[in-house]
């Protein structure tokens, strides 16, 4: 057990009812209990709230309410202390000082977390899932770290690692007995298993998709010549006078990027400069960054209109751009000018780029506001296609995708020595790689550096 005592402000920074400040250390009861005039701490019962003063020699600071928590039953596994005070950004300084003053440290970003993992109280991949409840914005992304804070992606993992290790541990024994040339290990079982653990980690992988775009949301850009009706669009999408709307081309020189969550997903549109070519220095610099959305982006909303553009030059557009991790979707705006009862228009574009290209036509009038519905309902369409229906556990950290990827490579690797009938000791070193890999999702293979990383990104009182 870390011998030093934390402490930190747990609430928010800035004016409120109420503030709270952790404190996590075998001596947290001391610590406190020299700044608390009230009950004596070191004698409380666990989990009992208490009330009385917080004092710096004779002078009281605040009136507050303490918690006590005895070891092992706390996030820490240490024992634990929680002061509400008046929320006063003065008075959490005043107590944080005093309390670091008689023997406490300010806590590092995330100490508490770690030390909850350290401690066996919670795995890796569960403190992340603690963060990404933090930073949820959404209540999809919040059902998804909540799932796995519950420990879903660590449960699947340690069901993998747990068939693994009893083949590792068979050919392992393998090269105890090297001289006497037995086997262990079925070789046909191993290869059944292998196929089993494949097709997981290749699901897993797979839902990272699904399990990105609701965490960190999915970036849409809208394109279009100048005057498409882009900036009318954004404004319509969000129901307010986001973009400036003008009949002057080239009103828009830089991007302009807003959240909308449909559905419980967030969808970052991004308005783009018209695509022309131009001499204008600003308005060039402007049409090459629409490029770079286009190149990033996982949605991509192409406007058009018949009396602007011709099937071919959007055909041309369309075949471009086109990428298999890229949704299209054509929208043919202004149909209260040019009228919404011709098809022949949109099959001539249909025609031009072909089957093979996956991609679908909207009408609209985005000054109208008409369409916008149909065009919004296929943007949660996308996303939850993404996800399948078996899927039970779904990743969204980048960390545990890239984690899955070297898993699956190991689990490959370990295939090709059974099937090149290689030697026991680049089997069974194989084997080893496969577990590590797996192991560093949870965190039972990691080293301080990825620790670091990982725990920086939390606020200091978490």
């Amino acid at each position: 057990m870390n011998q030093d005592t934390i402490c930190a402000l747990a609430t928010a920074n800035g004016v409120g009812a109420i503030g709270i400040i952790r404190v996590s250390g075998e001596n947290s009861f001391k610590v406190v209990g020299k700044v608390f005039k009230g009950t004596n701490l070191s004698k409380a019962t666990s989990h009992t709230v208490h009330y009385g003063f917080i004092m710096d020699g004779v002078e009281t600071i605040d009136e507050v309410m303490v918690s006590v928590f005895h070891s092992p039953r706390t996030f820490t596994t240490e024992n634990s202390v929680e002061i509400s005070f008046h929320g006063s950004p003065h008075i959490a300084k005043k107590i944080l000082e005093v309390l670091i003053k008689n023997g406490a440290r300010m806590a590092k970003a995330g100490e508490f977390t770690m030390r909850a993992f350290l401690n066996g109280r919670i795995d890796l991949s569960q403190a992340e899932a603690i963060a990404d409840i933090i930073a949820s914005e959404n209540e999809a992304s919040r059902k998804l770290a909540l799932n796995q804070l519950k420990g879903g992606i660590s449960m699947e993992i340690k069901a993998l690692r747990a068939d693994l290790l009893n083949f590792t541990s068979l050919v392992e024994l393998e090269l105890d007995f090297a001289e006497e040339d037995v086997e262990f290990a079925d070789r046909t079982a191993l290869l059944m298993l292998l196929d089993r653990i494949e097709a997981k980690l290749k699901d897993l992988i797979e839902s990272f998709t699904y399990g990105n775009a609701v965490k960190n949301g999915v970036e849409v850009a809208i394109i279009g010549k100048p005057n498409a009706g882009k900036s009318t669009l954004l404004n319509a999408l969000l129901k307010e006078e986001r973009a400036i709307v003008s009949d002057i081309a080239g009103t828009t020189r830089d991007t302009i990027e807003e959240v909308l969550h449909i559905n419980g997903t967030a969808f970052r549109f991004i308005d783009t400069a018209g695509l022309r070519e131009t001499t204008d220095t600003i308005e060039a610099i402007g049409v090459k960054k629409a490029k770079e959305k286009i190149a990033s982006a996982r949605i991509l909303l192409y406007l058009y209109d018949e009396l602007e553009n011709t099937p071919e030059e959007i055909a041309q557009f369309v075949k471009e751009v086109y990428r298999e991790d890229l949704k299209i979707i054509l929208l043919h705006n202004k149909i209260d000018l040019t009228g919404d009862d011709s098809d022949i228009f949109d099959n001539s574009v249909k025609n031009l780029i072909g089957d093979s290209t996956d991609f679908e036509i909207i009408k609209l009038s985005a000054r109208e506001k008409t369409g916008i519905d149909i065009l919004k309902g296929s943007l949660d369409a996308y996303v939850n296609n993404l996800k399948s229906d078996e899927d039970n556990v779904v990743i969204t950290s980048q960390r545990h995708h890239e984690s899955l990827q070297k898993s699956l490579l190991s689990v490959k690797s370990v295939r090709e020595s059974i099937e090149e009938t290689q030697t026991t000791e680049l089997l069974a070193y194989e084997l080893r790689n496969a577990l590590e890999s797996l192991g560093e999702i949870s965190g039972e293979f990691t080293n301080d550096e990825v620790l670091g990383n990982i725990f920086s990104k939390f606020c200091i009182g978490k």
